[in-house]
């Protein structure tokens, strides 16, 4: 049985993921700061802070796929948590290729997460592919050291992939949730301008993309994980209210509220450009749910 060890299994998308990898046959262990009584997974440990890890959760392993990391959405950017985001993603991939290389473990390939953060939080003209280098930004800077950090792998040669994840949509918990909040208590809105755009993907796509890196074995570097479908963060509010038969009719929420509430980290919220799938469709992937109104009547009717 193909055997697939998951870090971060518990976040938005590793939990997602563990159930499908399962469900289509995968033997899944998962990789954690603890163990529960009630996982389903054959669990391992580390500590990435402090450098250590089972080497028994690498042994027959046939791919890895790394989802850890501290979220970027949570708390203020002050420099102790910049750090924090920086060290969760770049030092756990490196603790990851450490242990394999210890062990002489043979990946068939390592599988990382990535964002679109890459290019950076910005709103212009541009339809960004996997050919435009990173943004100088604080985000663009913490994606090109996560993706640095991924390609040490690719430098023994073992096939490497980096999905650059946009907004993922869940039934429960997540971003959805808390934009459709203020929708649903009749206060929905767009935000700053609502003219940026919401690069976005379904959780069911998204695990179809990780699903396809592990089997396609052509899928080498980047690939930006997010919908066809290009939507305005007004238009994407507006959306859901049609799905759930609310009026958004409220002004945006201005950028200096903003600003005072999240300090630098509002930039994520109030910027946004076009991010391109055309990578991963190309490589064969068929979207389920290519559009914003089509993904919202799944998740939220």
């Amino acid at each position: 049985m193909t055997t697939v060890l998951v870090t971060g299994a518990s976040g938005l998308i590793g939990g997602h993921l563990c159930k499908r990898l399962s469900e289509e046959g995968y033997s899944v262990r998962v990789l954690g700061r603890s163990t529960s009584a009630v996982s389903p997974y054959e669990q391992f440990t580390w500590n990435v802070r402090d450098n250590v890890m089972d080497e028994n959760a690498v042994k027959n392993v046939d791919y890895i796929v790394h989802l850890a990391g501290a979220n970027i959405s949570e708390g203020r950017w002050n420099e102790s948590r910049k750090a924090e985001i920086v060290q969760s993603r770049v030092n756990s991939a490196k603790l990851l290729f450490d242990t394999v290389k210890n062990t002489d473990t043979k990946l068939k390939a390592f599988i990382s997460s990535s964002a679109i953060g890459y290019y950076g939080a910005q709103t212009s003209e541009t339809i960004f592919d996997e050919g435009h280098g990173p943004s100088t930004d604080f985000i663009g800077e913490v994606c090109k050291q996560w993706e640095e950090a991924a390609q040490h792998f690719e430098a023994v040669d073992m096939r490497t992939v980096m999905i650059r994840t946009g907004v993922v949509l869940t039934p429960q918990n997540g971003p959805l949730a808390k934009m459709v909040m203020p929708v649903k208590l009749g206060v929905g809105s767009g935000l700053g301008k609502g003219s940026q755009h919401l690069p976005w993907i379904h959780i069911e796509d998204l695990c179809n993309i990780y699903l396809k890196a592990i089997q396609d074995d052509a899928m080498n570097g980047p690939y930006n994980g997010v919908a066809p479908e290009h939507i305005t963060n007004l238009d994407f509010t507006k959306t859901i209210g049609k799905v759930i038969g609310k009026k958004v009719w409220m002004p945006n929420v201005p950028s200096f509220v903003l600003k005072l509430l999240f300090g630098e980290m509002a930039v994520i919220f109030l910027e946004g450009s076009r991010v391109s799938s055309k990578k991963i469709e190309k490589a064969g992937l068929k979207f389920t749910h290519p559009t914003a109104h089509a993904a919202l009547e799944n998740l939220l009717k």
